[in-house]
């Protein structure tokens, strides 16, 4: 399991750097989905980061509260506009309770893979359920593991090849594993171990924890999830 060396300052100071994720064509069709999915009631957001999605839900009136592992993370959303107004409880999604009881629950960009093991996973599902009122929604947005692409023999597959960086994702089939390394050119290399997650596995969790599947798209914006979908926006119901 992750704990917050992987997203010390360093990593915290630059994780906004990434345009694209940031977009609002991005950050809009989630938010939009999710308070939808909040109504009147409150969210909660594992692992909320530096409040990329956090911020502008709370902007709509949603009260949203935080559960992130990493202080450094936190640091840079508090020092955003309204960041030092959401709410943020230090701890590990998989065990740590939050006071009260919300709509939705909600995991966003591929955060589930940075619990390592399955038992990590299951925890962080049942988790979630227990923060749930009757009725209520945990949202996670995964890519769906991109094995397609590795030839047999092959354990590497390259996700980013820049004139500054290269990365790529680094499979262990028989554990379900993957590392993905990243390679700056006159700068700095790091890897961060993942465990990735099939759909089917998800809604298995799912229903240890009490839950069933409500919707699943390709995106935000509702796209219909199918066999060449490189990923996914679940959302189960309590």
């Amino acid at each position: 399991m992750h704990d917050d060396g992987y997203f010390d300052e360093h990593v915290a100071a630059g994780y906004d750097s990434d345009e694209g994720m940031f977009s609002p064509e991005a950050v809009g069709p989630a938010v939009d989905v999710l308070a939808e999915l909040a109504g009147d009631g409150a969210a909660l957001e594992f692992a909320i980061g530096t409040g990329r999605i956090a911020l502008p839900l709370a902007a709509r009136g949603v009260p949203v509260h935080g559960l992130e592992i990493s202080k450094a993370m936190v640091a840079q959303m508090r020092a955003k506009p309204g960041g030092d107004t959401i709410p943020v409880t230090i701890g590990d999604m998989a065990s740590t309770r939050v006071e009260g009881a919300f709509n939705v629950v909600y995991l966003v960009f591929n955060t589930i893979n940075n619990l390592t093991t399955q038992d990590a996973q299951v925890a962080c599902f049942a988790n979630a359920a227990a923060h749930l009122e009757a009725g209520g929604t945990f949202v996670i947005e995964v890519g769906v593991p991109d094995l397609r692409r590795l030839p047999p023999g092959q354990t590497l597959v390259p996700f980013e090849v820049s004139d500054h960086k290269v990365g790529f994702d680094e499979y262990d089939v028989a554990n379900q594993g993957m590392i993905s390394h990243h390679v700056e050119f006159g700068g700095e290399r790091f890897s961060v171990p993942f465990r990735y997650v099939w759909p089917a596995e998800l809604d298995l969790m799912a229903r240890l924890a009490g839950m069933r599947p409500a919707e699943r798209w390709e995106d935000w914006d509702r796209q219909p999830f199918t066999s060449d979908s490189r990923r996914h926006v679940s959302i189960w119901r309590r």
